[in-house]
């Protein structure tokens, strides 16, 4: 029971230190930061055509933007929830996106009122928490809700969001039911209104955490099995046209990044997983952007553990090269 706990344990210090960072709402603006001098999870970047900026969001519902990746602006509270919604008056926000589509800009955030209390399992007390999506009329807001107050059922904890338009030219939400409901987290994909405004149908089972054949932990009589942990979706196809998917589970207490491809080339799979993760330990929660002058870079966060035991988590990029039928993760870039 003591090792099971180990890999608990690391997981609910991570949640602390998200919960730290979506609270920190009255911090001012300030000008030319260096980037590694941010502390963001989940960094991701929109490289927009239109205002050739770069702009950047994460867990804490601000906002960074810089015109050359190196010095930035920020951050700035970019996100007008409705306080009479299920998302009460001051929600935490985790692994925000923003997505440009038909002419307009999207905000993929995990929203959570913690005085909302869906379920109890193996312990843990579950809170209302799920993916949900802003619009806006610019990269830099303000994002406001649209029609539909809930994209996905009330009773199930999901997270991390992200947004994905299949080859039947539909426009979906690929997400992650957490493990601590159901305890084998699993990745879905429900289908979106055109305009993004709510969801169409029921959800579908893409994978779950334990068809992973690298994520390990310890169960409770000390035996490696499957982590339980899905984490930070992001689709991409490569130059030669092969969908694949980066995710982030754990390898005991160690934060890892892997991939995974659709042998049907749709969000339908089979998801094939690669046997080993794709970068250097305790770096994960991954996405890709493209520079203006046509560089392909990885954002992600390096997961670092500080003498005092809480998680220090900033923003990196590494170089990557997708000509082939697989990603390759390249040297770290340094802007």
């Amino acid at each position: 029971m003591k090792k099971t706990c180990i890999s608990l344990a690391v997981l609910m210090l991570f949640c602390v230190a998200c919960i730290g960072q979506g609270n920190r709402r009255t911090r001012t603006p300030r000008t030319n930061v260096p980037l590694d001098s941010i502390v963001l999870s989940d960094p991701a970047i929109l490289a927009d055509q239109k205002t050739k900026m770069y702009y950047m969001t994460g867990t804490g519902g601000m906002l960074w933007k810089s015109k050359d990746l190196q010095l930035w602006d920020g951050p700035y509270k970019v996100t007008e929830t409705d306080p009479d919604s299920w998302m009460g008056p001051d929600p935490m926000i985790w692994a925000a996106e923003l997505h440009a589509y038909n002419d307009k800009y999207y905000y993929f955030g995990t929203f959570t009122n913690r005085d909302i209390k869906i379920d109890t399992v193996a312990g843990n007390v579950i809170e209302r928490r799920a993916s949900h999506i802003l619009v806006s009329d610019k990269p830099d807001g303000p994002y406001v809700p649209m029609e539909d107050e809930m994209y996905l059922p009330a009773h199930k904890p999901t997270l991390d969001g992200t947004f994905w338009v299949d080859t039947d030219g539909k426009p979906y939400m690929i997400y992650c039911y957490e493990w601590l409901q159901n305890l084998d987290g699993t990745m879905e994909k429900i289908e979106l209104k055109p305009d993004l405004s709510g969801s169409v149908g029921e959800a579908t089972l893409l994978f779950r955490a334990s068809d992973s054949p690298w994520s390990r932990e310890k169960n409770e009589r000390g035996e490696d099995v499957p982590n339980k942990v899905t984490d930070g979706p992001w689709l991409f196809r490569t130059q030669t046209g092969r969908l694949g998917m980066l995710w982030t589970s754990w390898i005991y207490n160690v934060y890892t990044q892997g991939v995974a491809y659709s042998e049907s080339g749709t969000l339908d799979g089979p998801w094939i997983h690669e046997p080993d993760p794709i970068t250097p330990p305790d770096y994960g929660h991954a996405m890709l952007f493209r520079t203006f002058d046509g560089k392909l870079l990885m954002s992600l966060h390096k997961h670092q553990e500080m003498p005092d035991g809480r998680y220090h988590r900033v923003p990196h990029f590494f170089e990557v090269d997708d000509s082939g039928d697989k990603l390759v993760v390249g040297e770290r870039y340094i802007p």
